[in-house]
Order: structure tokens, then C-alpha cells, then sequence
């Protein structure tokens, strides 16, 4: 792995932050991401079933607050539960558009990896070029000289790839998953906002 980096030259260095800035991102979200941690199972009918029992107490503010995604716009909603349904309403979108922040943290980080080490690879293949025509002159190259210019066009390229392709597919994948999130909780806010005002039981 090493010889391999030294055939590279500098410009692999920053290729190869960028892959592990990328891989600690992919393991975050893969941890971060899991749906029962962002939308649990019942948890809607649970906090239905709360109100009509005990009612917006502090407890159940607390427990939705502290426990999901989903909890936390739920919470907002039950704190609002005497306003109007357009003052509930809002308070859910506010409290949507907060939870959606927090579950698009470092995609576009990683988006703009999966867009820049392509570039990085270039600028390697670019650098590789320079050597390999500064080794040249009138009386004819040093092979090694040309022969470690093609290694350093050649790896930067193929590294830039290796990294970027990865990053793309997870950036898209994890994007696709942040926003069927948001939609399965949006449906539950309105339904909780339905019950709440008697046009759903």
C-alpha cells in the first residue's frame, strides 16, 4: 500500500482524506439513519392514547422530546394542542423543517466529495503529465523519470474514481432515505393534528 502511495506522488494525499472523511460520514449516517431510531413503531397511537388519558402533560412532552425524530415534532404539535389547527400546523412544519436539518447533516459534505475526487484525481493525472514532459530533452527521457509520471497520472485517476463512485451512490441513497423519512412523518403529524381537532378518529 505504501509503494503504491509513493507511485502516486503527492497528489494522493488529499484523494485519501477525502476517503476517510467520506467512510466516517457513510458509517455515520448508516448508525445515524436507522428508522427505528428516527421513526418508531407506534409510537403516534402511543401518544394518542397518552392524550386522551392524561392528557398534554409534562412527561409525555419530555418523553416525545427526547426520544425520536418523529417524538420531536410530535411534541411540538402537542404543546400547540389548544391552538387553532393552523397554529398546529405550524408548529409541526417548524419543527419538520428542524428534524429534516438534523437528518441531511454531512450529506451535502459528502456530495461534495463524491463531486471533487474526480477532480482530484485530474489534477494528479495533471501533475503526472507536467513530470513526464519536464523529464524530456532534445538528447531524449529517463525512463524512470517518464515511467513514475505515468504512475502518478494513472493511480491519481483511478483513486479519484474509487472515491467518488462510492460516495455518489450513498450520497443518493441516503438523500432517497432522508426524504421518504420526512414523508412518513409528515403523515403522521397531520394525522396527529386530524385527531386532535375531531376530523379523524
Amino acid at each position: 500500500m505504501l509503494a503504491l502511495i509513493e507511485a502516486a506522488g503527492w497528489p494522493i494525499w488529499p484523494l485519501i482524506i477525502s476517503s476517510i472523511l467520506a467512510l466516517a460520514i457513510i458509517f455515520e449516517r448508516v448508525y445515524t439513519l436507522r428508522r427505528p431510531l428516527i421513526v418508531p413503531q407506534g409510537l403516534l397511537d402511543h401518544t394518542i392514547d397518552n392524550l386522551r388519558r392524561h392528557g398534554a402533560n409534562p412527561d409525555l412532552l419530555r418523553g416525545l422530546a427526547e426520544g425520536s425524530a418523529l417524538g420531536r415534532i410530535l411534541a411540538a404539535g402537542v404543546r400547540n394542542i389548544g391552538a387553532s389547527r393552523e397554529v398546529m400546523k405550524e408548529s409541526l412544519e417548524e419543527a419538520g423543517r428542524a428534524v429534516g436539518h438534523d437528518l441531511e447533516r454531512y450529506l451535502s459534505t459528502l456530495g461534495t466529495i463524491a463531486t471533487v475526487a474526480p477532480l482530484l484525481g485530474l489534477l494528479g493525472t495533471v501533475v503526472g503529465m507536467i513530470e513526464i514532459f519536464g523529464s524530456q530533452s532534445p538528447t531524449g527521457g529517463n525512463p524512470a523519470v517518464l515511467a513514475h509520471g505515468i504512475s502518478v497520472a494513472l493511480y491519481n485517476t483511478a483513486f479519484g474514481l474509487i472515491v467518488a463512485i462510492p460516495s455518489m451512490i450513498f450520497f443518493r441513497f441516503y438523500r432517497g432515505r432522508v426524504d421518504a423519512l420526512l414523508v412518513e412523518m409528515e403523515q403522521q403529524a397531520i394525522k396527529l393534528v386530524e385527531i386532535v381537532h375531531g376530523e379523524r378518529q
